[in-house]
């Protein structure tokens, strides 16, 4: 064990993950790829909707110092805001960065994960599948066309689209619905797959994917899974969820 984490469980690392509250998926995959001596404590915050203006930033930065303070208690090594749109704000290193300063822990966004993991993966070309409605896949396309990436194409589900309640049914996506919208959405050309948002099934079918288009798969949990344990210090490799971790 060492000086830090005199745990049983926790000998190698703790990972604090902030979910929104509808979420069920991300904990889910998460504790199906977690290495032996690495947990995870997790904290359910509201959505903000609003991430553009003055008042929308500081009522989303008020919660999340606030978690942020709780999960420190837990002496966790970094912790992340695994909420994939509501973390899209440009630059991308400003909201994890600024967490970072004033909580004193190194803090993880799913939408900064994306962006490292894809960099890491050298591409640029994106298909993009997605379970959100309209308004969530054009704040999603501008972000990521920001950040450099061309997107071939991004089709979402349509969920969403009646309100925030809808949201509920991203986790109950059956898998075979997933694959299909994936097949969908590929683009020929393309360098990579991305799959967003961290309520959407999509760990069991990664491997299978990548075998099927030749490009590597990232998906949100994948994506944050990898840039916090990286960021505890943690190096391990896994050959069943996608090239990412098994190979960065």
């Amino acid at each position: 064990m060492n000086d830090r984490h005199r745990s049983v469980y926790s000998y190698r690392a703790k990972l604090g993950l902030i979910t929104p509250p509808t979420n069920t998926v991300n904990e889910a995959e998460w504790s199906v790829m977690m290495p032996p001596g690495v947990t995870f404590h997790t904290h359910r915050m509201p959505l903000h909707p609003d991430t553009t203006s003055v008042e929308g930033k500081a009522g989303l930065m008020h919660d999340l110092q606030g978690v942020f303070t709780m999960l420190k208690m837990a002496r966790v090594d970094a912790v992340a805001y695994a909420c994939t749109a509501g973390s899209m704000i440009n630059p991308v290193q400003s909201l994890p960065d600024s967490l970072t300063s004033s909580a004193g822990v190194t803090a993880v966004t799913t939408s900064a994960a994306i962006v490292k993991a894809l960099h890491m993966l050298g591409v640029t070309r994106l298909s993009v599948a997605t379970p959100y409605h309209d308004a969530l896949n054009h704040h999603e396309t501008e972000f990521l066309t920001e950040n450099g990436f061309i997107v071939e194409n991004l089709v979402g589900l349509g969920i969403g689209a009646t309100g925030a309640a809808d949201y509920v049914r991203i986790a109950e996506t059956p898998l075979a619905t997933v694959a299909a919208h994936v097949r969908d959405t590929f683009v020929p050309g393309s360098e990579a797959i991305l799959i967003t948002c961290t309520d959407f099934p999509t760990l069991p079918l990664i491997t299978t994917l990548e075998a099927e288009f030749g490009v590597p798969v990232v998906t949100s949990n994948q994506a944050t899974f990898w840039s916090m344990l990286r960021a505890a210090g943690i190096d391990d490799r896994f050959e069943d969820f996608g090239r990412l971790l098994a190979e960065h």
